[in-house]
């Protein structure tokens, strides 16, 4: 099994990249997303990977981080999901997205990715829900305060309220991380707060 491939970017096509290491050039297919963060032509990257073996054919997936990696890997649990799917659902939204979508039923928003049906997208939620916790986005980057005063699970239903509402991840996070909290606040006081600094942003 291939982890990952450290080399050389040497070419770019619609949907893959080739990165040669020790003078093997390594044809990997990559998220529409990712394209924006690939370095130049020449440089040397460090791509996460997934071998997807077939009778005819041997393909790899890469990433930029490992934690798209293993939501990939998640995403290809599914039945009626193959790599290809799940590539496309991590082109049309980040990891972190991913699971405020699954953990707030939001069908609409897996169903937005490229060839994703109604059905299908259910099926993630399904398959998916008592896979991802939002607590997972703190490894991310986008970091939900561990303040004592005011339970954790209070701030996640709050945030998976807000993107029930249609608001990103992103801004859900920030908008409940910016918030003056104390103990006595439940997630519908959190929410309300929440909504009231939206309002005015």
């Amino acid at each position: 099994m291939i982890t990952y491939v450290r080399g050389q970017l040497t070419e770019v096509t619609a949907n893959s990249i080739v990165l040669e290491a020790y003078g093997i050039g390594y044809e990997i297919m990559i998220p529409a997303s990712m394209f924006g963060k690939l370095d130049s032509i020449g440089n040397e990257m460090k791509i996460y990977t997934y071998q997807n073996v077939k009778e005819d054919a041997l393909d790899l997936y890469g990433f930029l981080t490992r934690d798209d990696l293993e939501i990939f890997k998640l995403l290809i649990t599914v039945n009626g999901i193959g790599p290809k799917g799940a590539l496309n659902i991590l082109s049309a939204m980040t990891p972190d997205d991913l699971r405020i979508a699954v953990l707030s039923d939001d069908v609409k928003k897996i169903q937005s990715a490229p060839g994703i049906g109604g059905k299908t997208a259910q099926k993630v939620i399904l398959d998916l829900k008592d896979k991802l916790t939002l607590s997972d986005i703190v490894s991310t980057g986008d970091i939900i305060p561990d303040n004592s005063a005011v339970a954790s699970g209070a701030k996640e239903e709050a945030i998976e309220a807000l993107a029930s509402l249609g608001y990103s991840a992103s801004e859900a996070l920030k908008t409940v991380n910016g918030l003056q909290l104390t103990e006595d606040m439940d997630s519908e006081d959190i929410l309300k707060a929440a909504l009231k600094k939206l309002a005015f942003m």
